[in-house]
């Protein structure tokens, strides 16, 4: 099994934290092998960016991705440039407030209005890091919950927690 897995949005999103969390929780808190890699532009901030993620059950021979057989995306500007190679069964999840011009098949969940219910906008990579991770099975719900735990701050460990399960919860009305 190797699952390759692109998370994109903007800069100051949090998109380098998922990658970080979905690694750690394959690696650290599952049995499985896992590889994160990081880009951004220049601007950093504001700019595309994105992280990959590799999952395996096996030894990780090549690092990056064959193909993003699955992609989440938080900006219009980062699906458009990051979705060349999205194949046609992959699983594509969006911030349906934010990416409104597709050309594949997606799971739309508005994360960051969900995180602004919430009262923290700020959480909105972890409503989308559960309803991806929800959406494409890609580790164990608990290993996700004990890798944002041992990640975030203590004083808003409840809060991600709280965000995470919103977005699991939220793709999983949907199924």
């Amino acid at each position: 099994m190797r699952k390759d897995i692109r998370l994109s949005g903007k800069g100051g999103q949090g998109i380098m934290l998922s990658g970080f969390i979905l690694g750690k929780a394959a690696s650290v808190y599952h049995d499985y092998n896992a590889v994160q890699m990081q880009s951004y532009g220049p601007e950093a901030r504001g700019g595309a960016a994105r992280s990959e993620v590799v999952i395996s059950d096996e030894e990780i021979g090549y690092c990056g991705l064959y193909q993003a057989d699955y992609m989440m995306a938080m900006s219009q500007e980062a699906y458009g440039k990051y979705n060349d190679d999205i194949p046609e069964d992959g699983i594509l999840v969006v911030d349906e407030d934010l990416v409104k011009e597709l050309e594949h098949e997606f799971i739309g969940v508005p994360c960051t209005e969900i995180a602004e219910e919430l009262g923290a906008k700020i959480v909105a990579n972890i409503v989308m890091l559960g309803a991806f991770n929800a959406a494409g099975d890609l580790v164990p719900q608990d290993a996700l919950e004990k890798a944002v735990e041992s990640s975030v701050p203590p004083k808003f460990k409840e809060l991600n927690l709280k965000a995470l399960r919103e977005g699991i919860k939220r793709v999983e009305e949907m199924v």
